[in-house]
């Protein structure tokens, strides 16, 4: 049966992955002094980022940073910043089993669900996305992705205390292009997109207009129903304008929507449950609901960027943005024929934020200054509807404000030598309301993000830094908590101490980058059982960690790539115990101890592509006790076609082997959140 897949043991594959990591290793270096004999002009592109808001190589940026431009991400088939994350060291997004609430985590770091907050920040085009709600988009007509690891404070403020993941959409000139694709897979799965960006007045005005149509049968049966439980659905479309009235104005007016017609969640009852209601083994990736799910939400951006050259080396910009949220659903959380938990949910998430920019690049100095402002409005109805008896929910409005005074310079003390320091001065207001009893809090929380950081350039190639910076994330609110002691918790804070390299060696053909970095989290925001049916999140914990990224790209001969990345964290709670244990000294939750991604790409000069990639995430425990945890996996992703100058035909398969690595015993015992199954597809692509 379709619903019925089996899995190899993680165990068994591990000293096959890491033999074939180290023999990657070696072959780049083995291969790269034969091709420079032969092919001395094949070299990498230089790359430039945006990660300190100004322009520079991303090889002088003193952090951990990881960068895929377009080419890249069509290459590795990245549909989603859930993809993403398998292709950037330390980087993971946990699927929470409810569509559009995948959480991301950085350096093992990570924000629970409940709390509305995220430990890694969402730049797209400079609008902040710092919540769970809507923390997703589609990589369509973008120009690059930029993840930056570590605290993040500040230039980009609060929720980026593991770092920030930035997308930059391409911006339309006098080329005049366009692109449409169609793809088929698995589960009937179907996507069209396509894209057109050209002049309207040559030189002077431009636009840039994509869109994308996706949708997907579900892999879990509702044996009840007899139909698939988790389809997915969802409309996209973006456009800018984009006006250069004088050689100094750039002013680009930007708008994107989604909209998620999807069906229920990707989880059922884990097995101790699912027994108490006598349902099918969940293994089978089955539930046997009385209720068809769904989820109807959309979001709607707007923003209006504003570049102003005062002098050659002085500029000014301006990023102001409406973002919206609404989300709409319906679930049956108990996934049996009785009415035991169904929830409805309609919410609504608002956010406007303001910008304000100035930097200056000079020869020996650089700096900038900046004010930031946004404004949060957001509705949250919750109804649980019940047949054991209770019906409680959630009726409420958080609102908020926020203000930062922001700026950071670059120093030349010597030809090799630099020294950065920034400093962020960031104060938040929060008001929540209980529309159920009428109750009113108001909080506020202020913060101070320094980072200092030296940077020295041993070769004309290889450049090193050590840096220390601090970030935070956003105190709240605890919507049904009873006891004012626990209505409300503080901010969250980081120290992080990282010592870098990055280096391009054999004439630029091949790229190493590495960071380690100490992390003290103090403060630390947690759910704490204050009761045998209270939990609620508190700063009841400490903890502390260790890890490392490296990053290698070799080009060993004309068309041949190799890529390999690691990531290690290592946190554990310094202090942290509830009314149900002591866990001090046990793994921090959602932190998997170790990510890589190994591959290879062959593209011809003839047209024919092949590219292969081998993609490792370690152990990941779910709770504070260490009893619930997601099991190492690793899955192996492939694509062959041919590339013509205008039009390219692909053949993919992900997860080839069908590799399960569902999330056991999730939410306290009891859901099992599903991997996503093997998809085997094929992409169509013309261009012009």
């Amino acid at each position: 049966m379709k619903y019925q897949r089996r899995a190899c043991n993680p165990r068994q594959l591990q000293p096959v992955i890491f033999s074939s990591i180290f023999l990657a290793f070696l072959l780049t270096w083995l291969l790269i002094p034969i091709s420079a004999r032969a092919q001395e002009e094949h070299v990498q592109e230089t790359i430039t980022v945006t990660a300190q808001k100004h322009e520079e190589d991303v090889q002088d940026v003193p952090m951990s940073i990881s960068v895929l431009n377009t080419q890249h991400i069509e290459d590795l088939n990245i549909e989603s910043i859930s993809e993403l994350s398998d292709f950037v060291p330390n980087l993971t997004m946990f699927n929470n089993g409810a569509p559009g609430f995948d959480t991301p985590s950085i350096r093992g770091l990570h924000a629970f669900l409940d709390s509305g907050t995220v430990s890694t920040g969402l730049f797209v085009d400079g609008v902040p996305i710092l919540a769970v709600a809507g923390f997703e988009d589609t990589f369509l007509d973008i120009e690059r992705v930029e993840v930056l690891r570590g605290p993040q404070g500040t230039l980009y403020g609060k929720n980026t205390e593991a770092g920030v993941i930035n997308i930059i959409t391409r911006q339309p000139n006098n080329e005049f292009r366009g692109k449409v694709a169609g793809e088929y897979g698995e589960d009937n799965k179907q996507k069209v997109n396509c894209n057109l960006a050209g002049p309207i007045m040559q030189d002077t005005l431009f636009f840039s207009l994509a869109g994308q149509h996706y949708s997907k049968d579900g892999y879990i049966e509702n044996i009840l129903t007899g139909e698939t439980a988790n389809d997915r659905e969802n409309w996209y479309g973006k456009g800018s304008l984009r006006w250069t009235p004088t050689e100094d104005l750039d002013i680009s007016l930007l708008f994107s929507g989604i909209t998620y017609n999807n069906a229920a969640q990707d989880m059922s009852l884990s097995k101790a449950y699912a027994a108490m209601f006598g349902i099918p083994d969940p293994s089978t990736r089955q539930i046997m609901a009385n209720h068809q799910g769904y989820t109807d939400a959309e979001s709607h951006t707007q923003s209006l960027k504003i570049n102003y050259d005062i002098t050659d080396t002085l500029k000014l910009t301006s990023i102001t943005s409406n973002r919206t949220f609404d989300n709409d659903n319906h679930y049956d959380w108990d996934f049996s024929s009785m009415t035991y938990q169904h929830s409805k949910d309609k919410s609504n998430y608002n956010k406007i934020s303001q910008e304000l920019r100035l930097d200056n690049a000079g020869k020996r100095l650089n700096w900038l200054v900046g004010l930031y402002y946004d404004k949060d409005d957001n509705d949250t109805l919750v109804d649980l509807d019940s047949g054991a008896g209770f019906s409680p929910y959630n009726d409420s409005n958080t609102q908020g404000e926020a203000y930062a005074l922001f700026g950071q310079a670059r120093y030349a003390l010597f030809e090799k030598l630099g020294f950065t320091a920034g400093l962020r001065y960031e104060k938040q207001d929060m008001e929540f309301t209980d529309n159920r009893t009428g109750s009113f809090l108001e909080e506020s929380w202020s913060a101070l993000s320094p980072k200092v950081a030296l940077d020295y350039a041993i070769t004309s190639d290889t450049n090193t830094y050590a840096s220390v910076t601090k970030g935070y994330r956003s105190g709240g609110f605890n919507a049904y908590a009873n006891d004012p002691a626990y209505t409300s918790y503080d901010e969250e804070n980081l120290w992080s101490y990282e010592v870098g390299v990055k280096t391009h060696a054999l004439n630029n053909r091949l790229t190493v980058n590495a960071a380690v970095f100490y992390m003290n989290i103090s403060d630390m925001q947690v759910n704490e059982a204050i009761s045998a049916t209270e939990t609620y999140i508190t700063n009841a914990a400490e903890a502390s960690g260790y890890g490392g990224e490296i990053e290698v790209v070799g080009t060993p001969m004309d068309g041949v790539t190799i890529n390999a990345g690691i990531g290690y964290a290592n946190l554990e709670f310094d202090q942290h115990r509830d009314l149900t244990g002591d866990y001090s000294g046990n793994k921090i939750s959602y932190s998997p101890e170790y990510t890589y991604n190994l591959g290879a790409q062959y593209r011809s000069p003839a047209g024919f592509y092949l590219r292969c990639d081998l993609i490792g995430v370690g152990k990941t425990y779910l709770d504070s006790s260490n009893d619930a945890s997601r099991d190492a996996y690793e899955i192996v992703n492939a694509k062959i076609g041919w590339e013509w100058e205008t039009f390219d035909i692909y053949l993919y398969g992900k997860n080839l082997f069908d590799e399960e690595y569902n999330s056991y015993d999730y939410a306290g015992g009891y859901y099992t959140v599903y991997s996503d199954p093997r998809e085997l597809g094929a992409t169509v692509v013309y261009r012009f």
